[in-house]
């Protein structure tokens, strides 16, 4: 799960791999798979790759290279990869430049996150390594709980960090890394809450709406519902 996934501490809103809970159930719901069979896409040794965007494709393109060059420097990070993960998903992320979705056993990325100016090749590889990882530990039946949020992001970020260390000219994304590692292993539980992870897909879901120039109103109505919803729940855990 998770942009600059922590890269900086001062800049968590966004973070790949801890604004969206992992869904628990196995079976996409309808509009995932709706979105899915919308999406332009191609299988790469055995891993679906693809995206919602239109033409041309630019994003589909960044996540083969980004993939290709994970092949060309880690091989064993390249076959857990193919091996964990169904799919490696372009689309729009409310609140997230990248998460682990287990109902598609998927690597979910924002089609903003890719196409970025400033996002790198080896950022994106990394990102797929991160989630990966996520998949891998599922797969064992690590769930992505609060209690463990804290140990499985630490997991997920050496596992970049061992992935970069094979890549040349890293060393300040590196570097970026192993703050995020030290930043989690302080006592962030808040951010890591089910309530932290609500918040943030709701204020993401606004950003959203407005990267689309959906109209006004919609945008309103959309505040105003997060606004009575925030309400309802500040009132239940008062009562």
């Amino acid at each position: 799960m998770a942009g600059d996934f922590l890269r900086q501490p001062e800049s968590l809103q966004r973070s790949r791999g801890l604004a969206v809970a992992v869904k628990l159930d196995r079976q996409p719901a309808c509009i995932d798979r709706l979105a899915l069979w919308l999406s332009k896409g191609s299988t790469i040794d055995g891993l679906w790759v693809g995206s919602f965007e239109g033409k041309p494709h630019s994003a589909l393109r960044r996540v083969e290279e980004a993939l290709q060059l994970i092949k060309r420097y880690d091989r064993l990070g390249y076959t857990r990869i193919t091996r964990d993960l169904d799919r490696i998903w372009v689309t729009l992320l409310p609140s997230a430049q990248a998460h682990y979705d287990r109902s598609m056993n998927a690597c979910v990325v924002d089609e903003r996150y890719i196409l970025g100016d400033t996002t790198t090749l080896e950022q994106i590889a990394s990102t797929f390594i991160h989630e990966a990882t996520h998949a891998r530990l599922e797969g064992w039946g690590i769930s992505y709980v609060e209690a463990m949020r804290i140990r499985i992001e630490a997991i997920c970020l050496r596992q970049e960090l061992r992935f970069l260390g094979k890549l040349p000219n890293t060393e300040v994304l590196r570097d970026e890394i192993a703050r995020t590692l030290e930043w989690c292993a302080a006592d962030h539980d808040g951010y890591f809450a089910d309530a932290s992870f609500r918040t943030r897909e709701e204020d993401g879901q606004i950003k959203t709406l407005r990267h689309l120039n959906a109209p006004d109103w919609i945008i309103r109505w959309m505040t105003w519902l997060i606004s009575r919803r925030r309400k309802r729940a500040s009132v239940s855990l008062g009562s």
